[in-house]
This record gives structure tokens, sequence and C-alpha cells, in this order.
């Protein structure tokens, strides 16, 4: 039997928002002997650049470059995340297939309407994945199970962080990943209509904000998240 078992899970509207938000985070705890992997709930196919089947290729491409133990795409429609039960047990299924201990979400709030729909979506997914009645037309993946921990990663609003990761010696590979969607962002000699995040000054902007995260941890660059409950450390020493 494969083991699909994750120790991250982490979930996007849009293939491309983990990469833009805390690809670094997932680089890093890979590198640490962690499995991660992203859902994506739609292929993106709204976005003013590119398609959803070179959406899809690129997101493989990223997957590789993030050295993932898995991805999947659930297909939902773009632009139109609705809060169902069927969009609702979608999700379920994944987090009960993979049994992440923690998973990281969409903001609750952001410029992209999908981003809050979906994470409301994706929190309550994880909480009604954990109970035993909530069943699944008798699917093996009825067994329940409840991450330990959610977290939000920050998206174009600028939220203010409950805590930064420090993500410094993986930020290089973070935006190779980034820039494994070549239809959505720059490069030298790019054809097709401008949009807010395909200029060079866009990923001159997520380099400031990661680096204004680190500077207070003393950083060259880090990640910011939140969370809706308290968040316990080991000890002092953990702590910046």
């Amino acid at each position: 039997m494969i083991d699909n078992k994750l120790d991250i899970l982490a979930i996007a509207a849009h293939p491309d928002d983990i990469e833009l938000s805390c690809a670094g985070t997932i680089l890093k705890h890979i590198d640490e002997g962690y499995k991660a992997g992203i859902l994506d709930l739609t292929k993106g196919e709204l976005g003013t650049r590119g398609s959803a089947s070179i959406r899809m290729k690129e997101s493989a491409e990223s997957a590789r470059i993030l050295g993932l133990s898995y991805r999947e795409n659930l297909g939902m429609s773009d632009g139109f995340i609705e809060y169902s039960k069927s969009n609702l047990n979608l999700i379920i299924a994944e987090i009960r297939k993979t049994k992440p201990e923690i998973v990281l979400l969409n903001a609750p709030r952001d410029r992209h309407p999908d981003h809050g729909n979906a994470s409301k979506l994706e929190r309550d997914a994880c909480f009604y994945a954990g109970l035993a009645n909530w069943k699944l037309n008798g699917s093996r993946n009825d067994l329940h199970w409840r991450p330990k921990s959610i977290f939000y990663y920050i998206q174009d609003f600028a939220l203010e962080p409950d805590f930064v990761i420090d993500v410094s010696p993986y930020v290089d590979k973070k935006f190779e990943s980034i820039y494994a969607f070549k239809s959505q962002f720059f490069k030298e000699d790019m054809e097709g209509p401008q949009t807010p995040i395909s200029g060079k000054d866009f990923m001159e902007y997520l380099k400031s904000r990661m680096r204004t995260w680190g500077r207070p941890i003393n950083a060259a660059y880090a990640e910011g998240f939140l969370a809706d409950h308290k968040v316990g450390v080991r000890s002092l020493f953990n702590l910046h």
C-alpha cells in the first residue's frame, strides 16, 4: 500500500499561491526530513495569462523543484469557489488520505475573493475531517483525521504576521519555484497582457517584504503566518 502520510499539507485556491507565499517554509521542512505536499483547489483558469493546461504543467515543474511528496488538483471552479458540502468532501477526502500533522491555508482575507472564500472552506474541512460520523460514501477514506495545527500564510494584503519563519537559505529556490510559472511572472521580452503580478517590480516587492519580516529575527529573509489559536514553544531558547 502506498504511504500517502504527510507532515505538512499546504492548501491553495490556485496553483502558485503556495510558491508566492510559503514555498521557503515548505523547502525548509523538506530539508529537515519532513514530507510535504500541496493541494490546489482550482487550475487558475481565469488567470489573464496562460491557461489551465499550461498551469498544470507549470505546477508539476514547481512540485519537482520543491521536492514535494504529493501534489493534487481538485478542479474546483476558479473565481467561484463555493462553500458547499461537495467541496468540503473533496478536501476532507484528501486530508484523510494524506493525514497531515500541520495544514497551511489561504489568507483569511485578501485581494482575490477566492483566497478568503477558500480559506474558510479549507479551515472547516480540517475540522470536519476529524468527525468520525462525517462519512464519505463509505469509502476507505472514511477513517477520520484532524490535523494537529492549522496556520494561514499571508498573500497580497499586508497582514501582520503572528509569527515568522527564517527561510534565508531557501529564498533562491523559492523564487525558482515561482518562475516555474513562466506564463505568469516576469521574464525579459515576455509577451502578452501586463498584470499586477507580471512585472519585475512585483518580485522585488516579494523580496522586500520577506526582508522586512526577517529583520526582527536577524534573518535575511522570512515568511509570515497567522494563527487563530495560541502558539506554544518548547523553550525560551526557541524564540528570537
